[in-house]
This record gives C-alpha cells, sequence and structure tokens, in this order.
C-alpha cells in the first residue's frame, strides 16, 4: 500500500505541474528550476523512477525460477511497449512528419531504466548492483567533465549530453528548451537515472525484509538523510541539476525518496492512518496509463479551437476566471489531475 500511495503521489503532482491554467501564473514550487538547484517539482520525475525500483522488487524474486531466456524476453517486451507509447504519444494526432518527432522523453526514459535496471538486478548479486550505481554515477560525472566544450562543461549548449543527442539523434528529434535543442531526458544522462531504480530496488528489498519495523525505519531514514548530505557535498563539483540530471541530483533524490517512503510507510503500516491512501491508491495501481491518458488529453484540448482560441484556453477562461490569477492557474491544474484521477477509479473498480 506504501508504495501505490507513493507512486501515486507522484503521478498526481507530474500530472498538476504539466498542466497549469496558465504558465505565466505558477508558483515558484510548481516550476523546475531554471538550471542549477532543484525545486519541490524536480523531485517528482526521480521519485517515480526510485517507485519503478520499488515495485522491481516484488517482481523479480517471482522470475528466479524462470530461464533467462524467458526473463529477458519480458524485460525486452515491457521496455519496448513503454517506449513505443511514449513516442507515439508525441507523435499524437499523428498528423505530423515523424521524421519531427521528438525520439526521447518522458516515458521513454522509464522505459529504458527499466530495461536497464531489470537486467542488473535479475543477474548480479546485491553487492554488485550497489558498485554498478557507484560507477554509473561516477562514469557520468567524468563523461560530462571530458567531453563538454571546454568552460562550457555544465551549460545548455555545452555538456556532453547534448553533444552526443545532436550527433546520434538529430536537433529535429529533440525538446526545444528555450529555443535551443536540448533534451534533458537524453541518451547520456540516462546513465544516472538507471541508478534512481536501482536504488529504489535495494530500498524495496530492505523495506520487505525490515522495513515495517521501528529499527528498520531508522535505519532507512539515516540512509536517506547519508545521501542528501553526499548530494550536498557533490553539488560543490557537480552541480545539483535535474535537467543535466547531474549525480549529484540523484543523490538527493534518492535520499528524498528514502525519507519520503519511510515516512509513508511509518503513517500507513505502522500508525495505520489511511487518510487520502485510498486517493492516491487509485493513481498508484495504473501509473503509466494514467499519465499517458493525461498527455492525449491535454494535447486534444490544444488542437481543438473554440473560436480563436483552443479548448484548453477556453476553459480556463470561462471556468476559473472568477479566481486570482495564480489561484486560477492551480484551480485547473488540481481540477485536470481530478478528472484523470476519475479514469483510474474506473480502472481501479473493474480492477
Amino acid at each position: 500500500m506504501a508504495l501505490d500511495v507513493m507512486r501515486g503521489l507522484t503521478i498526481a503532482l507530474m500530472i498538476m505541474v504539466n498542466t497549469p491554467g496558465s504558465w505565466s501564473y505558477v508558483y515558484p514550487p510548481l516550476l523546475h528550476s531554471k538550471w542549477n538547484g532543484c525545486t519541490p517539482t524536480d523531485l517528482v520525475f526521480p521519485s517515480f523512477l526510485f517507485a519503478v525500483g520499488n515495485a522491481m522488487s516484488f517482481v523479480l524474486p517471482k522470475w528466479e525460477k524462470l530461464s533467462n531466456r524467458t526473463v529477458l524476453f519480458r524485460i525486452l517486451k515491457r521496455t519496448v511497449l513503454i517506449f513505443l507509447l511514449g513516442y507515439l504519444m508525441y507523435w499524437f494526432p499523428f498528423t505530423g512528419p515523424i521524421g519531427e518527432t521528438r525520439i526521447l522523453g518522458v516515458l521513454q526514459r522509464i522505459a529504458l531504466c527499466y530495461g536497464f535496471a531489470s537486467i542488473i538486478a535479475h543477474f548480479m548479486h546485491e553487492r554488485v548492483v550497489m558498485i554498478v550505481s557507484a560507477i554509473l554515477l561516477l562514469l557520468y560525472w567524468y563523461l560530462c567533465m571530458r567531453f563538454g566544450v571546454p568552460g562550457q562543461e555544465l551549460t545548455l549548449n555545452g555538456n556532453a549530453g547534448v553533444l552526443l543527442d545532436k550527433m546520434i539523434l538529430g536537433e529535429s528529434h529533440m525538446y526545444l528548451e528555450d529555443g535551443v535543442p536540448f533534451d534533458p531526458e537524453g541518451l547520456l544522462s540516462t546513465l544516472p537515472s538507471i541508478v534512481n531504480v536501482l536504488i529504489g530496488f535495494r530500498v524495496g528489498k530492505f523495506i520487505q525484509e525490515k522495513g515495517k519495523t521501528y529499527e528498520g525505519l531508522t535505519h532507512l531514514l539515516m540512509w536517506g538523510a547519508g545521501f542528501i548530505f553526499l548530494g550536498f557535498m557533490w553539488n560543490y563539483q557537480f552541480p545539483i541539476n535535474k535537467k543535466l540530471w547531474s549525480s549529484s541530483f540523484v543523490m538527493l533524490t534518492v535520499g528524498l525518496d528514502m525519507v519520503i517512503i519511510g515516512t509513508i510507510i511509518y503513517r500507513i503500516e505502522l500508525q495505520r492512518q489511511l487518510q487520502f491512501s485510498g486517493f492516491f491508491e487509485v493513481f498508484g495501481k495504473n501509473p503509466l496509463v494514467i499519465y499517458l491518458c493525461s498527455e492525449l488529453l491535454l494535447t486534444v484540448l490544444n488542437l481543438v479551437q473554440v473560436g480563436d482560441i483552443t479548448l484548453f484556453s477556453w476553459i480556463f477562461k470561462e471556468g476559473f476566471s472568477f479566481f486570482a490569477p495564480y489561484w486560477a492557474s492551480l484551480a485547473f491544474a488540481i481540477s485536470f489531475m481530478l478528472v484523470c484521477w476519475l479514469l483510474g477509479y474506473i480502472l481501479n473498480k473493474y480492477k
């Protein structure tokens, strides 16, 4: 239940931060950092990857009796399916040239991280998994500093990740960051994001073994505090940066996620305080489908015209204009999230 609640919380927030009524009126905590730094919004996506790893810790033990070929096929099938859904989502409504469609993105990163992390976690010992995680973080740091534009290694235009994406994907297949081709879910930054899943997997194993005791939660919270400390220390050499998905950003976010999941377990499992847990469980049991539908609904609302404006703008103008601007924008985001919750409620009702 704690895992479903955490996963549901991240999806609810992910939908809200993606759909303000107006981008001109958004409270700062609901915006991503401009570059270095970390806001609550920056925590949402890595928290979902952490939850993916948690979920893997329940699934992978069931595969131990299966042949390696069967396990690899299941991992590959799920990876390809999620990746294609993300790619087709960006191409929707399938009228634009596919040659200019963004290749990478949120669902694509989830797919790649799930695929690589599942293979590593299934075929390697738990201690080796942690060693691999450390190697990935250090390797990414080295590649960023070694192959970026000299003196601009940690800038929007000069980082090694954007150079690699331009070379392999091409600018027409990349996200535009303030008009500049830059993909925050690029190829190179997938390396450290795999670690969010791997540590989530290890924490999931720990929770199943000891996490529902006061002693286990104490250890989990202490480890979380340690990771947060290391993240801030690493920040002095490799700044915390969500768009680069820096190694220090990984350390900070997994530390915070340990504290968050520990707090949720304390309230739900130990104190049995179940207020609002059912609401977030609805999101948490069908997270990818609900997220995909939220993005498609958003696209449709921006495609349909009502006079000279889009249906999205018309609903915001006619339905929320009686609020003050910032409250109106937030109220629209909450309302949109609740519409998506209704879909999750139906899916959950029919299991």
